[in-house]
């Protein structure tokens, strides 16, 4: 029987966290510290939020805003070189500060424990500049002019993020696309030489990083790496996490670090505890991706991490209670794809061997709750329509809080998903839709449709070798029915085709190389050089800050095709791999779009975009539950109030939008009415654009270079 669509969002929309009402009640029985917590971005509020507030008062696109730890305060920084410091009861402007930078400010913090009174900003001008409010002797005007207390001049680049410690009012901590992250101590000095100067020797390098970049897990880090982000754990600040100009977080214990040194030489950068980044992204070595942004959860357990050109995805941060998944450059492969069931020893189990579920146990209501998600699913596949909501119909299935599903559901959950994201192909669905197949041949090793399917992803891959084996396969367990049949005729045709393509391509490709032999490599063969998976498209971004990596990367384009001292003692890093991905937005055109954890308990994630909206998901299942639009051209920056249920956004505009619940607020959407899907498909063809035709329209003098240039 048919579901009907107000079922279907009825089913979709059930969340973890319960009626609010039976929190409020809970509330006044047991107390209010947990209850708040739970309370302030409960899900009934986040799905009304609404555009309250668009406070005025830059001249320039905002590109930091930062709460202080009561809430009653926010802080700005701008392209117009100003601080501004917001009230939040009133919503407005209170006092407009003339920084003396020379460059967009794209970094701003409270310092705490100094009763809001200190403030530090960074920005394009490579300058850490301290400003003490509690100077300004009588009546604080609106516009303050004042002389900075502190000037830190000893990065050689742009500095992209600023970290304080809770409970610290006397260091900072500053992070440059130099490659360094510095800890300036306000106690020892209040300026230091420009960077470069004879006479430098700021000893506050922490982390030196200029030979720390590296385009794949296999590759020795030879290369800067221009830092983008940073984050200290709220928890466990001895934890340091970075993100910069490749696809690798990583996570420092600041115990366990050299002791603070200078730039004068450039040195191995130490070892990290912990190294986060998806496992399909680990060995693409493309010189485009890298990260935008990187943020600890409230609780300290887990990573946040947006990629440029890429999407969203959280990690784990312990490991021990968790199926989170390590790996290493010599096991990506198998870990990515399983060999099928004729290749593979019997290691894998069979459902027919498992033990049955008992279905007494079970709460039926749930059950029909799931069968229901289920048909949706189903018919999104079959119809080929509305497939964003057949995927999330089997990930709310999946990831249910209750695990109330049984092998055999689960198994033909995660084939139908395999499918819609085979089906759907937005960027990288392919891969997930290969963890999935392997999750089913975990539980049915000969499974029909997971071997189907991964024969397909491999086929789309390009991966022809491995796409035959699992045909091959498929042949001895093709069920007798017509259906399966033709699958399996069709997907040999597929590949059939792909071979003679390819070999086509072979030919072609030898007698280029033939052609060219013996000349040197030109710039445009290094910028467009094909993937590592053999397609013929390059996935590129739109980035401002293109000019200033490639110089970076000729810096030691030299010593990275030496060889180091050491080299062969070189010991292969382990990795984290993502446990949940959110996908919707586009981060191509700016460098400093974030990616935050909403509210005190970090249940639902937020991010801006380059379409001018930002989008909240669910973070335990990756359910997309509200699209906002919240600036003319991109979002870059979402901070949610310490204790309400308030967010702050900012972007290309020179306003900050706040954001509230409202009752009449009951739409998907907020802004103008248009379809998600849409919206979410034209994002992902942003996202898949070609490197090469991106740097041609930049040359072409496009609209996105004049909003984009400084970011």
């Amino acid at each position: 029987m048919e579901m009907d669509h107000a079922a279907a969002e009825k089913a979709r929309w059930r969340f973890s966290d319960g009626g609010v009402t039976d929190l409020l009640q809970a509330r006044s029985l047991h107390g209010t510290a947990d209850i708040n917590k739970r309370v302030q971005f409960h899900s009934s509020l986040v799905q009304r939020l609404a555009l309250e507030k668009e406070m005025e008062g830059h001249l320039g696109c905002v590109n930091a805003i930062a709460w202080n730890s009561k809430g009653s305060l926010l802080l700005s920084g701008s392209d117009d070189t100003r601080i501004g410091i917001w009230s939040y009861a009133n919503r407005e402007l209170l006092h407009d500060i003339d920084t003396g930078h020379s460059a967009n400010i794209f970094c701003t913090k409270f310092v705490p424990e100094t009763s809001d009174e200190v403030i530090v900003s960074g920005a394009g001008d490579a300058e850490v500049r301290v400003f003490n409010l509690s100077r300004l002797s009588g009546k604080r005007p609106v516009e303050i002019s004042m002389e900075p207390s502190a000037v830190y001049q000893c990065h050689s680049r742009r500095i992209k993020k600023l970290a304080v410690e809770i409970g610290n009012p006397n260091i900072v901590w500053s992070a440059s696309e130099d490659g360094t992250l510095r800890q300036h101590d306000f106690r020892e000095c209040s300026s230091c030489p420009r960077a470069r100067s004879t006479n430098q020797e700021c000893r506050n390098v922490l982390l030196d990083l200029r030979w720390g970049a590296k385009k794949s897990l296999a590759d020795i880090p030879r290369q800067p790496l221009a830092l983008k982000s940073c984050d200290i754990s709220t928890v466990r600040p001895h934890q340091l996490l970075v993100g910069g100009s490749d696809a690798f977080a990583r996570l420092y214990d600041r115990r366990m670090l050299p002791p603070l040194s200078t730039c004068q030489t450039k040195k191995e950068p130490p070892p990290c505890i912990k190294m986060f980044c998806p496992m399909h992204l680990a060995d693409t070595r493309k010189s485009n991706l890298h990260l935008t942004h990187v943020a600890f959860s409230p609780n300290g357990k887990e990573v946040l991490l947006s990629y440029s050109g890429e999407h969203v995805y959280l990690f784990d941060v312990d490991l021990e209670n968790t199926s989170s998944v390590r790996y290493t450059a010599d096991n990506v492969q198998e870990q990515l794809c399983l060999p099928p069931f004729n290749k593979e020893p019997a290691k894998l189990i069979s459902k027919q061997q498992k033990f049955p579920v008992n279905r007494a146990s079970r709460n039926v209501c749930r059950v029909d709750t799931f069968k229901k998600l289920m048909q949706v699913a189903t018919k999104s596949l079959e119809m080929g329509t509305n497939l964003m909501l057949g995927v999330e119909a089997c990930s709310t299935i999946l990831l249910a809080v209750d695990h109330n599903i049984d092998d055999n559901m689960k198994h033909d959950c995660l084939c139908t998903r395999a499918g819609l994201y085979l089906k759907r192909r937005w960027k990288n669905d392919v891969y997930m839709a290969i963890r999935d197949c392997n999750s089913a041949r975990c539980i049915d090793s000969r499974s029909f449709q997971a071997h189907l399917y991964m024969a397909e992803a491999l086929l789309q891959l390009g991966r022809l070798k491995e796409a035959s084996e699992y045909v091959d396969a498929l042949n001895t367990i093709v069920p007798p029915y017509s259906q399966s049949v033709k699958q399996v005729e069709n997907i040999k045709e597929q590949l059939f085709a792909a071979e003679l393509e390819k070999n086509k391509k072979d030919q072609v490709g030898n007698t280029y190389t033939d052609a060219r032999h013996g000349r040197l490599r030109s710039l445009s063969d290094l910028l467009f050089r094909s993937d590592a998976s053999g397609s013929s498209s390059q996935e590129g971004r739109e980035d401002s800050d293109y000019d200033d990596e490639m110089e970076l990367d000729f810096e030691t384009s030299a010593s990275a095709e030496s060889t180091q001292n050491g080299d062969s003692a070189y010991q292969p890093e382990v990795a984290v791999d993502m446990k949940q991905r959110y996908v919707a937005h586009c981060n191509v055109g700016t460098d400093i779009k974030q990616a935050s954890f909403l509210g005190e308990q970090g249940e639902f994630i937020a991010s801006g975009s380059d379409d001018g909206r930002w989008f909240i998901w669910e973070k335990r299942t990756g359910r997309l539950i509200k699209m906002l639009a919240g600036d003319g051209a991109v979002v870059n920056c979402i901070q949610s109030h310490p204790y309400d249920c308030a967010v702050a956004t900012s972007g290309i505009d020179n306003t900050i939008k706040l954001w509230t619940p409202d009752a009449n607020a009951t739409s998907m959407i907020a802004g103008p009415e248009i379809d998600v899907s849409s919206v979410i498909e034209n994002n992902q063809r942003k996202l898949s654009r070609n490197r090469e035709i991106l740097l041609l329209r930049e040359k072409e003098g496009n609209a996105w270079k004049v909003t984009s240039s400084k970011r």
